[in-house]
């Protein structure tokens, strides 16, 4: 890209190379905003052929295909190279013609992409025939020697993901959790939502501890009731008031009389007492007399 923006004005150049930086930096968290830095980039120099290929992105990343697909297109005329061509066919799709898609999987561009590019462009043909509810033909689609193997490389947890999606379309979702959780195996970056998916599967759901809406709510002591015995009578068991009116909502003012005058001595209990006491003197006088 250095290189491309030597032909122009150091002073362009730099602004030039500037907003790029941007569209860098902003694509995958503000792809709007990126958006904007590209098309100040493109007024500034549109006959580089980096600075197509960027406004391609921004325009790929905010949705709008069919600004994408033409400076797609215009880049790849400038360079001849063919590394663009499955998010070309990926446009295509997003303008509503998979067909299209499809049919740029067979064009003889594909045999030059790389690995990772081939890669890309078997996702992009297993979209175009889920687009067309082509789903068991998705599934063949995607059945690779890249799918298969075990080794990890920057694609495998995208397209054990899209293997997993098209089984679950295609109606055989046993197989599919077992590779949601091949894709968890090789998704050390987070790049999809295996996890996720795998987890919905298994009927796990994951909560925020620190979410307000998920704290502990504040509950209201509990009312202890008196324990009742048969008949009606409440038990010997200890109940605690928490205050006065707690007592008075217990006891009915027919069933409590209060004595004004009450002593704190139980009548009964003081008979009792009296009665012991004679007994008691009753003994010594009769001790003494034997004496």
């Amino acid at each position: 890209m250095r290189q491309e923006l030597k032909s122009l004005p150091k002073t362009l150049a730099d602004d030039v190379a500037r907003n790029l930086v941007m569209v860098a930096r902003l694509l995958d968290s503000e792809p709007e905003e990126a958006y904007q830095y590209s098309r100040v980039a493109l007024r500034l120099a549109s006959r580089v052929a980096a600075v197509r290929e960027a406004a391609g992105f921004a325009s790929y990343m905010t949705q709008r295909y069919s600004e994408a697909l033409t400076e797609f297109r215009a880049a790849r005329r400038m360079t001849g190279r063919t590394d663009l061509w499955p998010v070309m066919a990926d446009c295509e799709r997003g303008l509503g013609r998979p067909e299209r898609a499809l049919a740029m999987a067979g064009e003889p561009e594909v045999k030059q992409l790389d690995k990772a590019g081939q890669v890309e462009m078997r996702l992009v043909a297993a979209g175009a025939r889920t687009d067309m509810e082509q789903f068991d033909a998705a599934v063949v689609t995607l059945q690779s020697p890249e799918l298969a193997s075990p080794a990890v490389h920057p694609w495998t947890a995208r397209l054990r993901y899209a293997y997993a999606e098209a089984l679950i379309a295609a109606g055989r979702g046993e197989e599919a959790r077992d590779w949601f959780a091949k894709a968890v195996e090789a998704d050390s970056d987070g790049t999809t939502n295996a996890a996720e998916r795998l987890a919905e599967i298994d009927g796990v759901e994951f909560v925020d501890a620190l979410d307000p809406e998920f704290a502990d709510e504040e509950t209201e002591p509990a009312v202890v009731e008196p324990a009742k015995r048969k008949g009606g009578e409440a038990s010997d068991e200890k109940v605690i008031f928490e205050d006065e009116e707690d007592v008075e909502e217990y006891y009915d003012e027919d069933d409590l009389e209060i004595d004004e005058d009450f002593d704190g001595v139980v009548p009964e209990r003081a008979e009792k007492a009296d009665e012991a006491d004679e007994a008691d003197e009753a003994a010594k006088d009769g001790g003494e007399s034997d004496k």
